[in-house]
Protein backbone atom coordinates (compact mmCIF):
# COMPACT_ATOMS: atom_id res chain seq x y z
CA UNK A 1 0.00 0.00 0.00
CA UNK A 2 2.86 2.32 0.54
CA UNK A 3 6.25 2.40 -1.86
CA UNK A 4 9.20 5.02 -1.22
CA UNK A 5 12.41 4.64 -3.16
CA UNK A 6 14.48 4.95 -0.63
CA UNK A 7 17.59 7.28 -2.65
CA UNK A 8 19.50 8.41 0.56
CA UNK A 9 20.51 4.88 1.69
CA UNK A 10 24.15 5.59 0.54
CA UNK A 11 24.62 9.05 1.81
CA UNK A 12 27.34 9.29 4.22
CA UNK A 13 26.00 9.26 7.77
CA UNK A 14 27.00 12.81 8.92
CA UNK A 15 24.33 13.98 6.45
CA UNK A 16 21.69 11.77 8.33
CA UNK A 17 20.21 13.59 11.14
CA UNK A 18 19.72 11.16 14.66
CA UNK A 19 16.41 10.19 15.31
CA UNK A 20 15.55 9.46 19.21
CA UNK A 21 14.21 6.02 19.04
CA UNK A 22 10.20 7.02 19.33
CA UNK A 23 9.34 3.70 19.36
CA UNK A 24 10.03 2.52 23.24
CA UNK A 25 7.55 0.10 24.55
CA UNK A 26 6.04 2.06 26.86
CA UNK A 27 2.56 3.35 27.43
CA UNK A 28 1.56 5.25 24.90
CA UNK A 29 -0.42 7.32 26.50
CA UNK A 30 3.21 8.77 27.43
CA UNK A 31 4.25 11.67 25.06
CA UNK A 32 7.02 10.05 22.92
CA UNK A 33 10.06 12.92 23.27
CA UNK A 34 12.17 13.21 19.60
CA UNK A 35 15.16 15.36 20.48
CA UNK A 36 14.57 18.81 19.00
CA UNK A 37 16.86 19.08 15.60
CA UNK A 38 19.44 21.50 14.56
CA UNK A 39 18.21 21.51 10.93
CA UNK A 40 15.70 19.86 8.91
CA UNK A 41 17.17 17.39 5.88
CA UNK A 42 19.26 19.18 3.91
CA UNK A 43 18.23 17.73 0.54
CA UNK A 44 15.56 18.46 -1.54
CA UNK A 45 16.01 15.73 -4.10
CA UNK A 46 15.27 13.38 -1.00
CA UNK A 47 12.35 14.89 0.28
CA UNK A 48 10.97 15.18 -2.92
CA UNK A 49 11.56 11.89 -3.38
CA UNK A 50 9.47 10.48 -0.11
CA UNK A 51 7.31 12.65 -0.41
CA UNK A 52 5.83 11.87 -4.44
CA UNK A 53 6.46 8.20 -3.48
CA UNK A 54 4.16 8.14 -0.65
CA UNK A 55 1.40 9.83 -2.79
CA UNK A 56 1.95 7.98 -6.00
CA UNK A 57 1.64 4.71 -4.25
CA UNK A 58 -1.54 5.19 -1.60
CA UNK A 59 -4.17 3.01 -2.42
CA UNK A 60 -6.33 3.78 -4.96
CA UNK A 61 -10.14 2.36 -5.95
CA UNK A 62 -13.61 3.79 -6.42
CA UNK A 63 -15.29 1.40 -3.70
CA UNK A 64 -14.67 -0.89 -0.47
CA UNK A 65 -16.38 -3.52 1.04
CA UNK A 66 -14.88 -5.73 4.09
CA UNK A 67 -16.07 -7.76 7.15
CA UNK A 68 -14.10 -6.79 9.70
CA UNK A 69 -13.55 -8.32 13.55
CA UNK A 70 -13.43 -5.44 16.11
CA UNK A 71 -11.86 -5.66 19.75
CA UNK A 72 -12.11 -2.55 21.63
CA UNK A 73 -11.27 -1.52 25.20
CA UNK A 74 -11.68 1.65 26.62
CA UNK A 75 -11.76 3.28 30.49
CA UNK A 76 -15.36 4.29 30.13
CA UNK A 77 -17.25 1.23 27.96
CA UNK A 78 -14.91 -1.79 29.30
CA UNK A 79 -13.77 -4.99 26.70
CA UNK A 80 -16.23 -4.77 23.46
CA UNK A 81 -16.42 -7.14 20.57
CA UNK A 82 -18.05 -6.47 17.86
CA UNK A 83 -18.07 -7.69 13.72
CA UNK A 84 -18.38 -4.27 11.65
CA UNK A 85 -19.95 -4.41 7.75
CA UNK A 86 -18.03 -1.36 6.23
CA UNK A 87 -18.88 0.23 2.49
CA UNK A 88 -16.80 3.32 0.99
CA UNK A 89 -17.14 5.00 -1.92
CA UNK A 90 -14.05 7.06 -2.44
CA UNK A 91 -14.40 10.74 -1.05
CA UNK A 92 -18.57 10.27 -0.67
CA UNK A 93 -19.71 7.55 1.60
CA UNK A 94 -19.08 5.49 4.48
CA UNK A 95 -21.39 3.34 5.78
CA UNK A 96 -20.89 0.89 8.59
CA UNK A 97 -23.03 -1.41 10.11
CA UNK A 98 -21.96 -3.33 13.41
CA UNK A 99 -23.46 -6.26 14.98
CA UNK A 100 -22.76 -8.04 18.00
CA UNK A 101 -21.93 -11.33 19.43
CA UNK A 102 -25.49 -12.97 19.13
CA UNK A 103 -25.31 -11.80 15.32
CA UNK A 104 -27.73 -8.50 16.60
CA UNK A 105 -27.25 -5.28 13.99
CA UNK A 106 -26.91 -2.68 17.13
CA UNK A 107 -25.84 0.25 15.13
CA UNK A 108 -25.65 1.64 11.45
CA UNK A 109 -23.65 4.33 10.39
CA UNK A 110 -23.73 7.05 7.11
CA UNK A 111 -21.15 8.71 7.28
CA UNK A 112 -20.57 12.23 4.68
CA UNK A 113 -17.97 14.72 4.17
CA UNK A 114 -19.50 16.86 6.17
CA UNK A 115 -22.05 14.81 8.16
CA UNK A 116 -22.60 11.87 11.02
CA UNK A 117 -25.95 9.71 10.93
CA UNK A 118 -25.91 7.45 13.69
CA UNK A 119 -29.03 4.75 13.66
CA UNK A 120 -29.35 3.21 17.09
CA UNK A 121 -31.37 -0.21 16.55
CA UNK A 122 -31.43 -1.47 19.85
CA UNK A 123 -33.08 1.90 21.24
CA UNK A 124 -34.68 2.85 18.19
CA UNK A 125 -33.27 6.44 18.00
CA UNK A 126 -31.01 8.21 14.89
CA UNK A 127 -28.45 10.92 15.69
CA UNK A 128 -28.02 13.80 13.38
CA UNK A 129 -24.06 14.91 13.87
CA UNK A 130 -21.59 17.24 12.07
CA UNK A 131 -18.50 15.26 10.92
CA UNK A 132 -16.39 17.22 13.87
CA UNK A 133 -18.17 14.10 16.11
CA UNK A 134 -15.45 12.02 15.03
CA UNK A 135 -13.07 14.41 16.62
CA UNK A 136 -15.57 14.31 19.88
CA UNK A 137 -15.28 9.98 19.73
CA UNK A 138 -11.62 10.06 18.79
CA UNK A 139 -9.90 12.86 19.95
CA UNK A 140 -7.92 13.01 17.18
CA UNK A 141 -8.52 15.21 14.18
CA UNK A 142 -10.04 13.38 11.49
CA UNK A 143 -12.16 14.09 9.22
CA UNK A 144 -14.09 12.23 6.45
CA UNK A 145 -10.84 11.92 4.48
CA UNK A 146 -9.03 11.03 7.38
CA UNK A 147 -11.28 8.36 8.61
CA UNK A 148 -11.13 6.64 5.08
CA UNK A 149 -7.59 6.13 5.16
CA UNK A 150 -7.54 4.24 8.40
CA UNK A 151 -9.95 2.49 6.69
CA UNK A 152 -8.35 2.10 3.67
CA UNK A 153 -4.91 1.31 5.60
CA UNK A 154 -3.32 4.31 3.90
CA UNK A 155 -0.91 6.48 6.33
CA UNK A 156 -2.58 9.60 7.72
CA UNK A 157 -1.33 12.90 8.62
CA UNK A 158 1.36 12.82 5.79
CA UNK A 159 3.49 16.31 6.01
CA UNK A 160 5.69 17.28 3.58
CA UNK A 161 8.28 18.87 6.44
CA UNK A 162 10.58 15.97 6.77
CA UNK A 163 13.25 16.59 9.28
CA UNK A 164 15.01 13.64 9.61
CA UNK A 165 15.63 10.20 8.02
CA UNK A 166 17.20 6.84 9.34
CA UNK A 167 17.72 3.49 7.55
CA UNK A 168 18.37 0.11 9.13
CA UNK A 169 19.08 -3.22 7.80
CA UNK A 170 15.50 -3.89 7.69
CA UNK A 171 13.63 -0.21 8.37
CA UNK A 172 13.49 3.05 7.03
CA UNK A 173 12.02 5.73 8.98
CA UNK A 174 11.33 9.13 8.64
CA UNK A 175 10.37 11.58 10.84
CA UNK A 176 7.57 14.34 9.64
CA UNK A 177 6.46 17.98 11.77
CA UNK A 178 3.40 19.23 10.92
CA UNK A 179 1.16 21.65 12.51
CA UNK A 180 -0.74 19.10 14.73
CA UNK A 181 1.39 16.10 14.83
CA UNK A 182 5.34 14.75 15.45
CA UNK A 183 4.80 11.84 12.54
CA UNK A 184 7.51 9.11 13.10
CA UNK A 185 6.50 6.13 10.19
CA UNK A 186 8.60 3.12 10.00
CA UNK A 187 8.61 1.12 7.14
CA UNK A 188 9.97 -2.20 5.77
CA UNK A 189 13.39 -2.01 3.99
CA UNK A 190 12.91 -4.71 1.63
CA UNK A 191 9.43 -3.77 0.18
CA UNK A 192 8.46 -0.79 1.44
CA UNK A 193 5.52 -1.58 3.38
CA UNK A 194 4.08 0.22 6.45
CA UNK A 195 4.97 -1.29 9.53
CA UNK A 196 4.19 1.54 12.61
CA UNK A 197 2.88 4.90 12.62
CA UNK A 198 3.07 6.69 15.70
CA UNK A 199 1.54 10.71 16.21
CA UNK A 200 2.38 12.78 18.60
CA UNK A 201 0.88 15.99 19.65
CA UNK A 202 3.18 19.39 19.05
CA UNK A 203 1.91 20.89 22.37
CA UNK A 204 3.19 18.65 24.94
CA UNK A 205 0.66 20.08 27.23
CA UNK A 206 -2.06 18.32 25.48
CA UNK A 207 -0.08 14.62 25.33
CA UNK A 208 -2.20 12.86 23.19
CA UNK A 209 -0.75 10.29 20.93
CA UNK A 210 -1.97 8.29 18.27
CA UNK A 211 -0.45 4.80 17.30
CA UNK A 212 -1.38 2.38 14.16
CA UNK A 213 0.48 -0.56 13.72
CA UNK A 214 -0.55 -2.52 10.28
CA UNK A 215 0.75 -6.50 10.21
CA UNK A 216 -1.35 -9.44 8.45
CA UNK A 217 -0.66 -7.89 4.88
CA UNK A 218 -1.52 -9.76 1.52
CA UNK A 219 -1.35 -9.00 -2.31
CA UNK A 220 -4.42 -7.51 -3.67
CA UNK A 221 -3.47 -7.32 -6.80
CA UNK A 222 -1.65 -3.88 -7.62
CA UNK A 223 -1.06 -3.49 -4.05
CA UNK A 224 -0.54 -5.37 -0.43
CA UNK A 225 -3.50 -4.46 2.12
CA UNK A 226 -2.97 -5.05 5.77
CA UNK A 227 -5.79 -7.14 7.05
CA UNK A 228 -4.68 -6.51 11.21
CA UNK A 229 -4.23 -3.40 12.04
CA UNK A 230 -3.73 -1.60 16.02
CA UNK A 231 -4.65 1.56 16.47
CA UNK A 232 -4.16 3.15 20.00
CA UNK A 233 -5.49 6.59 20.78
CA UNK A 234 -4.58 8.31 24.37
CA UNK A 235 -5.02 11.46 26.05
CA UNK A 236 -7.03 12.25 28.79
CA UNK A 237 -8.12 8.38 28.50
CA UNK A 238 -6.69 5.22 26.45
CA UNK A 239 -8.92 3.49 23.75
CA UNK A 240 -7.14 0.17 22.54
CA UNK A 241 -8.59 -1.03 19.21
CA UNK A 242 -7.89 -4.10 17.43
CA UNK A 243 -9.32 -4.70 13.51
CA UNK A 244 -8.57 -7.95 11.68
CA UNK A 245 -10.36 -8.29 7.84
CA UNK A 246 -12.13 -11.38 7.42
CA UNK A 247 -12.89 -10.31 3.91
CA UNK A 248 -12.84 -7.42 1.47
CA UNK A 249 -13.23 -6.41 -1.76
CA UNK A 250 -12.19 -3.47 -4.15
CA UNK A 251 -13.93 -1.69 -6.93
CA UNK A 252 -17.46 -3.96 -7.00
CA UNK A 253 -20.94 -2.61 -7.03
CA UNK A 254 -22.48 -1.51 -3.82
CA UNK A 255 -25.26 0.10 -2.35
CA UNK A 256 -25.38 2.21 1.39
CA UNK A 257 -29.23 1.51 2.75
CA UNK A 258 -30.14 3.94 5.51
CA UNK A 259 -33.69 3.99 5.90
CA UNK A 260 -34.94 5.43 9.30
CA UNK A 261 -38.34 4.08 10.59
CA UNK A 262 -40.92 6.31 11.41
CA UNK A 263 -41.05 4.94 15.08
CA UNK A 264 -37.32 5.80 15.65
CA UNK A 265 -36.57 8.87 17.80
CA UNK A 266 -34.19 11.97 17.03
CA UNK A 267 -31.19 12.52 19.74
Amino acid sequence: MLLIIFAAACRPAKKVQRIEDALSKKDTGQTVVVKPLEEAVDSFSIVKSIIGNLNKQRIGFSTFSAKMKVDYEGKEDGSQSATAYVRVEKDSIIWISLTGALGIEGFRVLINKDSVKVMNKLQKTVQYRSIAYLQELTEVPFDFYALQDVIIGNPVFIDSNIVSYKASEKELLVLMAGNIFKHLITLENNDFKVIHSKLDDVDAMRNRTCDITYDGYENAGDFFFSTKRKITIAEKSKLDIDVEFKSYSFNKPQDYPFSIPKNYKRR
